[in-house]
């Protein structure tokens, strides 16, 4: 059972999350509705409330892809061993790091990315962990993909803006949509019809992807503070992970050690002592209930390291498995990860709500950047549509991809691209391109040195 002291510390530490997702909302609102602004398309605060509702809608609908992502890039198990205190540490580093920068470049206007802010403060704890114990925290495996997801996202991006404005220009020979608009007068009926949808676009897949962020935030807090009551889904079948855990190692099994580098021989006889754990553990308990609360974490964990351990070494190039038996491996484990890889429907709803919130204030800062001083021209019809349809485009099949994007980077860049297609290079402003570019670059760094100081002083001060 909860104690007093650590039921108030995780409510408060969930409230911090939902500043982070609040801040996120305002800190990316302009992404959504700049373009719609900035076109007289729609009326600011008409844009802004309706970009909250859909953003609440795509957290909703949008699954946990991206949410486990982020959970996986920091394994809790081997940050916190059901030590509460640690667990502390680790939160309070993180949420505090990512809020502060998120606030920060947020007062000054500058379109940072709230994926990058979270991400950088996570490698931030990795990293201190590692100085610490000596032991690899991170998942690099998977911050190679997001990292790559990151930094390809702004370059398509800007391409495609460039790309789109020159398929504009090709079959529409109306002028009036490449020019400034004129003060208070909408844009032609068809312009603003495109120009709402991928406003509705963008706010659906941003809730989609950076909401997505909030939950696996909130589930790193759960998992840290409380692993007894979140480590596994409670209303998760257990006969069926039996099965699927005893296949797994059936699969282990079959794995021809003889033909194994040293490492990977010493890797399967620890996953072959862990699937005797896990299977002993459950047993013929169904319910997660029936299992001790303090034995939870342990489920968690050696589900995690076996199923890891089972992929690197039976799709490494020394595995015995046949291309069948491979893909039965990659589907079991997946099914058996069903324990683990989940997010309660309180906490979706939740960030849900923080985020739509969020997108309906504090907008004012960052769109003025995005419509005002990426160009040194006012953004027309044409430029506000191509940079919508990119963002969408793009963060809609990262979210489809579980992959988590920065929608700022995104939007920016296709914004950018637009501005470029009229004019060339010098149609940008330099100096906000240089800002925007500074943010992008040092986010990272920045994030993880804050996230890794603090977590270093938190575990001297807990």
């Amino acid at each position: 059972m909860l104690t007093t002291g650590i039921l108030v510390l995780l409510v408060i530490c969930i409230i911090l999350a939902c500043t982070f997702e609040f801040v996120n909302g305002f800190h990316d609102t302009a992404n959504a509705v700049a373009t719609v602004i900035y076109t007289n398309t729609l009326k600011p605060n008409i844009a802004v409330i309706w970009s909250g509702l859909i953003n609440f809608v795509g957290v909703l609908t949008g699954g946990i892809g991206v949410a486990m992502g982020i959970v996986n890039l920091l394994p809790v198990e081997t940050l916190t061993d059901a030590n509460v205190s640690h667990g502390m540490a680790m939160v309070f580093a993180l949420l505090l790091s990512a809020i502060l920068w998120n606030l920060g470049t947020w007062y000054l206007g500058i379109p940072a990315s709230s994926s990058h802010t979270l991400i950088g403060s996570i490698l931030g704890i990795g990293l201190a962990f590692y100085f610490i114990n000596g032991k690899d925290a991170v998942n690099w495996g998977k911050a190679q993909d997001i990292g790559l997801s990151l930094l390809v996202s702004p370059m398509v991006g800007f391409a495609l803006a460039i790309i789109i404005m020159f398929i504009f220009k090709r079959l529409v020979k109306n002028e009036l949509i490449y020019k400034e608009p004129t003060p208070g007068i909408p844009p032609p009926m068809w312009i603003r019809i495109i120009l709402s949808i991928t406003c509705t676009l963008v706010s659906f897949f941003h809730g989609q992807n950076d909401g997505q962020k909030g939950v696996g935030l909130v589930m790193l807090i759960l998992i840290g503070l409380a692993p007894g009551y979140f480590a596994i889904k409670s209303s998760q079948d257990l006969t069926d992970t039996y099965k699927q855990m005893d296949h797994v190692t059936e699969l282990i099994y079959r794995i021809d050690t003889t033909k194994l580098a040293e490492k990977e021989k010493h890797d399967i006889s620890k996953a072959k002592t862990r699937s005797a754990e896990l299977l002993a553990l459950i047993g013929t308990r169904s319910d997660v209930s029936e299992i001790d609360s303090t034995k939870r974490f342990d489920i968690r964990k050696n589900i995690l390291l076996i199923s890891k351990t089972a992929e690197k070494v039976g799709f490494g190039e020394n595995s015995s498995l046949s291309i069948k038996e491979k893909d039965d491996l990659k589907a079991t484990i997946k099914k058996a990860k069903e324990v683990t890889d989940y997010a309660p429907k309180w906490v979706i709803i939740l960030i849900s709500v923080s985020l739509g919130l969020g997108t309906m204030v504090g907008w004012k800062r960052i769109v003025k950047t995005i419509g005002e001083k990426i160009g040194k021209q006012h953004m027309s019809y044409a430029q506000g549509a191509s940079a919508e349809i990119v963002a969408s485009a793009t963060i809609g099949m990262a979210s489809a991809w579980s992959l988590p994007v920065s929608t700022t980077h995104v939007l920016s860049s296709g914004v950018a691209g637009a501005m470029v297609a009229k004019k060339g290079l010098k149609n940008l402003q330099p100096k906000t391109i240089k800002t925007i570019f500074l943010a992008w670059v040092l986010t990272l760094p920045a994030t993880m040195l804050m996230s890794g100081g603090l977590f270093l002083l938190f575990r001297w001060l807990f």
